[in-house]
């Protein structure tokens, strides 16, 4: 989607579901860069996988698959968001493959209060 739409990888917020054992959270990170389970694990303070598509499919039942916006708090999942996205403004999907959303990095943290940590 970044590439498409011309926006650069560190402005793109990208999600990625994992399992901290048996619950669900939510890593969000540039899309330029790779979340690092020992990083996430460390952070979340037990091991952590990526979740199955059966596993996440059915947390966030109005989004297409693999364009879930940054808001795991409105689908009951803790977000934990890279210290390593230091972008003012950041781009993320809408639900949808075809929308984005912008808003200010500053703005998003209010809203969601993430869980800020070194993930990538």
């Amino acid at each position: 989607m970044a590439a498409l739409e011309h926006i650069p990888g560190d402005e793109f917020a990208k999600t990625v579901i994992l399992m901290a054992g048996t619950s669900p959270i939510m890593a969000v990170l540039s899309a330029n860069r790779h979340v690092r389970l020992s990083k996430v694990a460390a952070a979340v303070g037990e091991e952590v996988r990526l979740a199955t598509e059966a596993e996440f499919a059915p947390l966030c039942p109005d989004c297409e698959r693999g364009a879930e916006p940054p808001f795991g708090n409105l689908y009951n999942m803790p977000v934990y968001f890279d210290t390593g996205f230091t972008a003012d403004e950041m781009v993320f999907n809408a639900g949808n493959h075809v929308e984005t959303i912008r808003m200010a990095t500053e703005d998003y943290v209010a809203l969601v209060k993430p869980i800020r940590a070194e993930l990538s």
